[in-house]
This record gives structure tokens, C-alpha cells and sequence, in this order.
């Protein structure tokens, strides 16, 4: 991100001018690699979602932008006192180092209604947007009254390197002129001259007495404000009761990504993270492996266009051997030895049975076959599969590659305690640890991209995925366990079987590989089993009588929303109705709960006391896959597709419509 340079100070105190000149509106766009990017369906996708007022700005959500022009008001705060005033630049959700607590409110998708609690000093304060047509209004109302005066700074910003000029042109007025059009910004209350503020660009300062407004367009008054505020609280509020008993999770579920809905210049495009506080360590953004193809499920919830985006965006950070990387950061790196659990095909096959468009398929197959026949070629490890981490090209010198480590990475489940006292094969570049999880799902991934290619035609490729899932199938068949009841992992070291239970020994539901009698027997003995998998809060990551279950710390214990999603998947394509609609159910309980109590969509839950902040947890308190907790859900009350049924094409769908 980069501000405009400081103008100097006028003769008249009042007018303050930045200029800045550039050859061409739009960000330098490096080419895409993949066909998708550049097709014309997706280009006006595109389009579409760059475009108005919403948080865009990763670096804080007390900032709001207009695209495309890349015209930024970011909020800031100053507290008075005798000797020092601390400044609040930028803030983000759970950043320890910002001394702010703040909790998350509904946001939509479009940036239309926004709103956030923030307590940090002696500043506590409700922080709400609106849209009034194409115009922002902002309403900044204390909450309590301050003993020493808090101040507000509003600072004007092109972001990205934009062309345009800004200028404080009154004591309540900010400018931006761009080579296009003319943008003003108003204020309710009048400047406070203050030389001291941390901004290099023309800003207003104004003291939170009482409540503050700004407009774009034309000024407004506070009451004015008010209204539109209203206005557009009550259409959220009206939209979420459609959705009956699941009002208040539609609301949360869209704040858990709209909140992490960014613009992403490098690129140019609108696109969904796991959370800020990411972005800002990897970069500026970081897609994740399996994380992001989650989020585009979601996202289909609300929005087509936003959906088919986080799917073909994330499919432009393929490698040059053919997978999506572990992550894909915003300085251009990427981890280059390993992959993440390979979910494309699966969310790729529901987007397309909300919204049949056959562009999609023809855009996102081929890509998605070429990891597919990666993880064949590069982690098969005695006939089944196996996480790794091998030697690749490293131009920005990550130290851990080729690791242990990185190789749990890869299972995207770090720390689980499955991988404990599993050694790392340097030659097979792949953990000694036949996978039962990881086959699963590749066998799901193939019977997906099985179904998209009888859409497109591509039988050829069809009769490989086919071939492909049924050797695995008979492969996994190895890993039952008459006594236990399960299919359980084995050491390639050893030949022993593991008996350190996670819910990603479910999966094979998931791929249709166990018989009825099994399939029933791995759901009731163990699933539901309390001394296991089953409670008050489920799913935990490891059994209950497992002895790193108490820990709850990242892996070791905690509910994480992605296992919960994957294990209800698995019942749904068993046939087991009631058992999934009851993990639905208590999930939904789960997320629901945290999210009133605190305002959270947690990264991980304690499945001790259900909640998203216990200590014992290692979790981001904001992060967008907390919402699967609640998705489950709505494919349960019909809002979503059936996940067991199959494509059909796009033309016969729409023929029986």
C-alpha cells in the first residue's frame, strides 16, 4: 500500500492540496497463467465486484475505500492526556499489539451495512457504514463519555499507487479530484487544528463529544446519517429473517467473510482470505491451500460472482508442477515443496450445483486434474498416500523445506498428534505414515472431477479418475481394522497401525469406501461415541481418551470448523441423515453461541467449554472458515445443494427449472 506524499500547508490554513500523477487508472496487473483468469464470463465478474465502498483496505478494518479508484477514508484515533497521546492508526480483529478491543458486527457482502464496537483507551465507541446510493455515510457514536477527550482523525488516501489529487478544501470537507470525476467528503462536526496527527496526507480531526458523521457526495446531518444507518440495518435484518431460525447465523456467517473480503491490487480482483492479521504477516494477503476453496463454497451462500472468483483466483496460484500451494503470499512467494488437503474438486463440483454454468467446469478442470495426478505422482507412498514435503525451487529461501515440519503443514493439520513420533522419509520426501485421511479425500477429489468431466464430455479423462479412485479404494481396504472398527493409518516404517484417532479416519464415508455394516460400525463406535468424538462440543481434532486432548492447544483437541464440514460431508454421503443433521445442529450451536457472546468466528474452539477465547487455545479470534461451524446448517434447511446428489448439466438444470 502506498500513501500519497505530504503537501505543504497553504497560506490559507484551510486548503491543503496532494497531487500525485499517474500514466494509467488501473494497477499494474501481472498476467494470469491460467486460461480462467482471462475468460470473458470471469473478466466481467471482475468488473462487478471491484467496484463502490466497502472495508477493501486489508491493513485495517477501520478503513473504508471506493473502487476503482482506490479513494481511502481511514479512521483513526487519538487519545489526549498530559504527557503523551496514543495514536490508533490502523486496528485490526485480535491484534495484541494494537491495546483495541473490537468486536466484529453484521458486515455484507457489498459493503452496504457495516458495523463494529471498538474500546481502546478511553474511546469507546459503535462504528457504523451504509451505502445512500453510490455515496458512503459513516456514524461514529460514543458509547460512554470520556473523561479526557478522545479525538477522531479522518485521514484521506489513495491507495495502490492511483492517480488523483486530495485536499482538505474546509474546516468539514475533504477532497479528492481524479481524472474522472470529483469525490467530497463531509463532516457533521468542524476540524480540531491538530499538527501532531500521524498522517502524511490531508485530514480532518474531530472530537468524540457526541456523535460524528461523515458523507461523500453532499453533506448530511447527523439525523440524516442516522436514518440511512437504520435504513440499512433493518434490510440486513429484514434479508437474514427470510432464513427463519437461521437469521441470526445468515448474518454471521456473511460477517465472517465480509469481513475478510479484500481488494487485492497485485492482481486486480476482489477476493476472499482466512483473515487480516494474516494478510498483513504473508505480505499483504495469503491464500491458503484448502482454506480457500472453502471459502468459495461459503461465498456461494450469497453470491455467485463472488464465488466463482475465489475459485478461479485461487486457482491462478497453481505451481509450475501443478498444485496449489500450502500458501500463496502477497510478496510473490509461495510454498513451493507442498500442497494442502486436496478439497478443489468437491467445493468446485457444489459451487457449480448452486449456479450450473458449464464456463466454470471448462475453466477450473484442467487445473484441478493436474493436482489431482500430483499427488499420484508425487506422494504415493506403497500404494496409498502420504503428506511430504519435497525439494523445489526456493527462491525466497524458506528455511524449513523438505522437513517433518513442513510436511504436517502439508496434512493442514500441524501439530495433530497423529504425526507424533512419525519420521520423515528424506528419499520418498513423504512422512512414514500411510494416510487414511488424505487417501480419502484424493478418492473424493477423483470421483468429483469424475463427474465434471461427463458434464464437459472428457470421457477419457473420466475412465482415469475412475481407475484412479477404485485402486485407492481396494488400496485403503489394507487399513481396516477388524478389532478397532476403523480404518486407521499405518506406519511405511514399522507396517503398525496407529491408533491415534482424528476425525479425518471418517473420510472414507467421504469416498464411499466402506460397506454398510462398517460404515455403521465407524459411526456409531466411535463418532458418537463420548468417550471419543461425541458431546457437548464437537468434533474435537484428537478422541477425548487420547492423552493430547487436553491440551486443546491448535491441533491437539480443539473443534476446528474444517474437520467438523469434511466429517459431515462424509455422513451426508453415507446416507447418515440424522447423524449429520445432529453435527449440523451442534456445530451451528457452537458458532452461534461464540458469535453472540463475543463477536467472534473463530479459527478454533475449545471442545471443553465451547468457546473461541479459551487460554488453553491457539486460535485466530477472526477467522473466515469459522463459519462452516454454521454453513452446515443451511444445506440442512435446503439453502444449499444436497452434497450426495450428483451434476447434472448446466442446460438440463436449467430445462428443469
Amino acid at each position: 500500500m502506498e500513501f500519497l506524499p505530504a503537501g505543504c500547508r497553504a497560506r490559507n490554513p484551510c486548503v491543503i492540496a496532494v497531487i500525485f500523477v499517474a500514466t494509467s487508472l488501473l494497477p499494474l496487473v501481472c498476467a494470469a497463467d491460467n486460461d480462467g483468469q482471462e475468460n470473458p464470463e470471469y473478466l466481467a465478474i471482475k468488473q462487478r465486484l471491484a467496484r463502490g465502498w466497502n472495508t477493501w483496505n486489508t491493513r485495517s478494518v477501520l478503513s473504508h475505500t471506493l473502487l476503482p479508484e482506490g479513494f481511502g477514508l481511514n479512521l483513526a484515533f487519538k487519545q489526549v492526556r498530559w504527557i503523551d497521546e496514543p495514536y490508533l492508526r490502523e486496528a485490526l480483529f485480535g491484534r495484541d499489539t494494537d491495546d483495541a478491543h473490537i468486536r466484529p458486527g453484521p458486515h455484507t457482502l457489498d459493503g452496504s451495512y457495516t458495523r463494529l464496537d471498538i474500546q481502546w483507551q478511553q474511546l469507546w465507541a459503535r462504528v457504523e457504514s451504509a451505502h445512500a446510493g453510490d455515496d458512503l455515510v459513516i456514524l461514529v457514536t460514543p458509547v460512554t463519555a470520556q473523561t479526557l477527550p478522545v479525538k477522531m482523525v479522518v485521514e484521506s488516501a489513495i491507495y495502490w499507487n492511483r492517480p488523483g489529487s486530495l485536499a482538505k478544501v474546509s474546516d468539514n470537507q475533504l477532497r479528492m479530484t481524479l481524472p474522472t470525476r470529483t469525490v467530497d467528503v463531509y463532516a457533521t462536526a468542524s476540524h480540531q487544528e491538530d499538527f501532531y496527527v500521524e498522517t502524511q496526507t490531508p485530514y480532518l480531526v474531530l472530537t468524540l463529544e457526541q456523535p460524528v458523521g461523515l458523507s461523500t457526495g453532499r453533506p448530511r446531518t447527523v439525523d440524516q446519517i442516522r436514518e440511512l444507518i437504520e435504513d440499512a440495518r433493518e434490510a440486513v435484518e429484514q434479508t437474514a429473517a427470510t432464513h427463519g431460525d437461521l437469521a441470526e447465523a445468515y448474518i454471521a456467517v456473511e460477517a465472517g467473510i465480509a469481513w475478510n473480503l479484500i481488494y487485492e491490487p497485485r492482481f486486480d480482483r476482489v477476493v476472499s482470505t482466512v483473515g487480516r492479521l494474516w494478510n498483513d504477516e504473508y505480505g499483504g494477503y495469503c491464500l491458503f491451500g484448502w482454506d480457500n476453496f472453502f471459502l468459495a463454497y461459503m461465498a456461494s451462500l450469497f453470491s455467485r460472482d463472488l464465488a466463482y472468483a475465489n475459485i478461479l483466483e485461487h486457482l491462478r496460484g497453481a505451481t509450475d508442477e501443478g498444485f496449489i500451494p500450502n500458501d500463496d503470499r502477497g510478496n510473490g512467494s509461495k510454498s513451493f515443496d507442498r500442497s494442502q488437503p486436496p478439497v478443489g474438486a468437491i467445493m468446485v463440483r457444489e459451487v457449480y450445483k448452486k449456479y450450473p454454468e458449464r464456463w466454470l467446469l471448462e475453466a477450473t478442470f484442467d487445473d484441478l486434474l493436474a493436482w489431482n495426478r500430483w499427488w499420484m505422482k508425487r506422494r504415493l507412498n506403497g500404494g496409498l498416500l502420504s503428506y511430504g514435503s519435497h525439494e523445489a525451487e526456493n527462491p525466497f529461501l524458506e528455511p524449513a523445506t523438505q522437513t517433518k515440519r513442513t510436511a504436517r503443514y502439508e496434512s493442514g493439520m500441524d501439530d495433530s498428534p497423529m504425526y507424533e513420533g512419525v519420521p520423515f522419509n528424506k528419499v520418498k520426501n513423504t512422512l512414514e505414515l500411510q494416510d487414511v485421511g488424505l487417501a480419502s479425500l484424493v478418492i473424493a477429489d477423483s470421483l468429483a472431477l469424475v463427474e465434471m468431466a461427463e458434464v464437459l464430455g472428457r470421457e477419457g479423462k473420466a475412465a482415469e479418475l475412475r481407475e484412479r479412485a477404485a485402486t485407492l479404494s481396494r488400496n485403503l481396504e489394507q487399513l481396516w481394522d477388524e478389532e478397532t472398527g476403523l480404518y486407521l493409518n499405518r506406519r511405511t516404517d514399522t507396517g503398525q497401525l496407529s491408533h491415534r484417532l482424528s476425525p479425518t479416519l471418517f473420510y472414507p464415508l467421504l469416498a464411499g469406501v466402506p460397506d454398510a455394516e462398517r460404515a455403521q460400525r465407524m459411526v456409531a463406535d466411535h463418532l458418537l461415541n463420548p468417550e471419543e468424538f461425541w458431546g457437548d462440543w464437537v468434533v474435537p481434532s484428537i478422541a477425548r481418551n487420547d492423552s493430547a486432548f487436553e491440551h486443546q492447544r491448535y491441533w491437539k483437541g480443539a473443534v476446528w470448523p474444517p474437520l467438523n464440514f469434511l466429517t459431515y460431508l462424509s455422513l451426508r454421503q453415507a446416507w447418515f441423515r440424522e447423524e449429520a443433521s445432529e453435527l449440523a445442529s451442534r456445530s451451528l450451536a457452537l458458532f452461534v453461541t461464540e458469535w453472540q457472546r463475543q463477536g467472534y468466528v473463530s479459527e478454533n474452539y475449545s471442545a471443553i467449554t465451547g468457546t473461541g477465547d479459551d487460554q488453553r487455545l491457539s486460535s485466530d479470534r477472526f477467522h473466515s472458515w469459522g463459519a462452516l461451524l454454521g454453513i452446515m446448517a443451511f444445506v440442512e434447511a435446503g439453502e444449499m445443494p444436497a452434497p450426495e446428489e450428483p451434476l447434472v448439466d448446466d442446460a438440463d438444470e436449467v430445462e428443469s427449472r
